[in-house]
């Protein structure tokens, strides 16, 4: 009698009990692991062999008594769709049978950390076929071993070996270490149905966050802010963890890639670079929006900058399908980026055939454009997505790198993006299900621009230093999307706004009205009919001391003085504040306090009338 049928008989209380816990392991909506382990046996290419992932441990922060963040390994859940800690599993390619291992739990850690998955429950929640407790492990592994003796057992590293008490040559001859990632890899670049549709929801999360602080950012002050809104709005909605640390950067600060420090104040900054995605059980989302910090654009060296990144985003996704190199498209943005920084004035005295084989695009454009997305931000990919150095100084290594040179033939001699046959051979090509990031990005890093390329004789040749006074405030412009390959194109998952719609939330001017109930001048006087006739300043007078001070006029002067400020124009009646912080530069807490100036000179006058 095996581990589950002694807790099946433990737990229940009776057959009909025992049938219905039986009867509810069916696979339906759950995370497919076995597709998963049968696609990775297939990537191996043998029929027999074992296949042994350890789950992630929980391990204590170093000289404390509290654990670091559980994060659970990817090849792992990739295979069991488990987010549990201290969890093992095998598969047996031969028998097409996956065996997950549970911890144990004893009554300290019921006490402190609550019971824990059992047998059961793991049989009744993930695609499995049986289900045992670590204990087990080594000896079910040692029981394979003799039915096998000479069968490869697959691990990913050398230091997850089983030790059965063996010699170490044994041990070495039984476990092979070099092919399993390879075919994991190969196996995790094509989504299935059940990861678009958790990438998908991530990414609508996501695109809804980012939806909440385009309406909140004219009212913030502080990078931080941003990012406490952000994770705010994602736990709201169950994403507890984030793909990445949130990057909220701000003016300058954008031109530094991963910048994540995010406290530094808004004020008298240009734009906000907000690259943040949230996960959904385990897959990521990578999206990333730059936006003004008032509802129009601060400068037109910002609305430049932006609308040629975003032009050049959409020209290479319109090119996304399968066969698309990613090389292929990096040479296609830095056509547009050149063209574009050369009507700019940015770059100058010279031919985009000279500057691009001269590499000057990569003080602008440092990174490559896209990467895979899945369990990891930066999912797996058996070949790199892109053969540009991801490094600035690499770009002054040589005035003609042989990469441009090969870029230039194809991308600039015919127009268009360069030809797959002069493109390395190396390169991967986009397929079907296959998920993608399209970022197109423009940075002013006066670090690197006048430490590195201002001070080589040749990239100084075609950058125009005065040109790059006015575009230093703009800091950055990243816009990133979430793409699948599909059989005839694409499909853009992300769906936060960007371009003329993101001006539609900005408008909105923060997160709720703000109400003016709180503002006690008692209840509204109505309006008085107006005397036909012209009144003489003596019969005014007369008129107004025999029925008493009216504040209503003075509520409206004193209100519209102050809303005039706001540029729009409010009504004492309504009962909504709305406010245009573009030309008051104002926050909410100083127009509290000068509506509360208000409110007590208008108390003042009343004692006064009424005295």
């Amino acid at each position: 009698m095996d581990r589950v049928t002694k807790q099946l008989d433990c737990e229940a209380e009776g057959p009909e009990k025992l049938e219905i816990n039986v009867a509810s392991t069916t696979s339906f909506d759950k995370y497919p692991a076995k597709q998963h382990a049968r696609r990775v046996a297939q990537k191996l290419g043998v029929s027999r062999g074992l296949i042994y992932l350890p789950g992630a441990e929980i391990v204590p922060l170093e000289d404390s008594d509290q654990a670091q963040p559980f994060r659970q390994r990817r090849y792992f859940y990739y295979l069991s769709g488990v987010d549990e800690s201290d969890c093992h599993l095998t598969y047996d390619i031969e028998l097409d049978e996956l065996i997950l291992y549970v911890a144990e739990y004893s009554l300290r850690n019921i006490i402190y950390n609550g019971r824990g998955l059992n047998v059961v429950e793991a049989l009744e929640r993930y695609d499995i076929d049986n289900a045992h407790y670590a204990s087990d492990l080594s000896k079910d592994v040692k029981k394979w071993i003799r039915k096998h003796p000479i069968g490869k057992i697959y691990i990913l590293h050398p230091s997850q070996t089983i030790h059965l008490g063996g010699s170490e040559d044994d041990e070495d001859d039984q476990f092979d270490d070099k092919k399993l990632q390879r075919a994991i890899d190969l196996a995790r670049m094509i989504k299935d149905p059940h990861e678009i549709d958790m990438i998908k929801k991530a990414n609508d999360i996501s695109a809804k966050a980012h939806r909440q602080i385009l309406r909140e950012i004219s009212s913030l002050s502080n990078e931080r802010e941003v990012e406490a809104i952000f994770r705010r709005e994602c736990m709201f909605e169950g994403a507890k963890h984030q793909a990445y640390k949130v990057i909220a950067a701000s003016g300058k600060n954008a031109a530094t890639l991963h910048y994540v420090q995010n406290d530094e104040p808004l004020k008298g900054r240009q734009l906000m670079c907000l690259d943040a995605g949230c996960e959904w059980n385990c897959y990521a989302s990578d999206v990333t929006r730059t936006f003004p910090l008032s509802p129009q654009w601060p400068s037109r060296e910002a609305e430049n900058i932006y609308n040629l990144v975003l032009k050049m985003q959409e020209s290479c996704i319109s090119k996304l399908k399968p066969g698309t190199r990613f090389l292929e498209l990096n040479t296609h943005a830095h056509v547009l980026a050149i063209e574009g920084l050369l009507e700019l004035g940015i770059l100058h005295n010279g031919s985009p055939v000279e500057i691009m084989m001269a590499g000057t695009s990569t003080a602008f454009l440092p990174h490559g454009l896209g990467h895979h997305i899945g369990l990891e931000v930066h999912d797996v990919s058996v070949n790199p997505t892109s053969e540009f150095c991801d490094d600035v100084e690499s770009a002054l290594d040589a005035v003609a790198p042989e990469t441009y040179f090969h870029l230039v033939q194809g991308a600039l001699q015919t127009g268009g993006a360069a030809q797959s046959a002069l493109l390395s051979p190396n390169a991967p090509e986009l397929e079907e299900g296959m998920k993608t990031m399209a970022n197109e990005h423009r940075y002013f890093s006066r670090f690197a621009l006048e430490e590195l390329f201002l001070k080589h004789p040749v990239h100084s040749k075609f950058i125009n230093k005065e040109a790059l006074t006015r575009y230093y405030p703009v800091g950055g412009v990243r816009i990133e999307d979430d793409i699948l390959i599909t059989k005839k194109g694409y499909e853009n998952l992300t769906t936060a706004p960007k371009g003329p719609a993101m001006f539609d939330f900005l408008l909105d001017r923060g997160p709720r009205p703000l109400p003016m109930d709180w503002l006690d001048c008692g209840p509204p006087v109505p309006p008085r009919r107006r005397p036909k006739g012209r009144l003489k300043e003596s019969a005014k007078k007369s008129l107004k001391e025999s029925q008493g001070v009216d504040p209503l006029p003075e509520i409206t002067k004193k209100q519209q003085s102050l809303w005039e400020a706001f540029g729009n124009e409010v009504k004492p009646e309504e009962k909504v504040v709305k406010m245009n912080r573009e030309k008051a530069q104002m926050t909410i807490e100083e127009a509290l306090k000068r509506l509360e100036k208000l409110q007590m000179e208008l108390k003042e006058k009343k004692r006064a009338s009424s005295s």
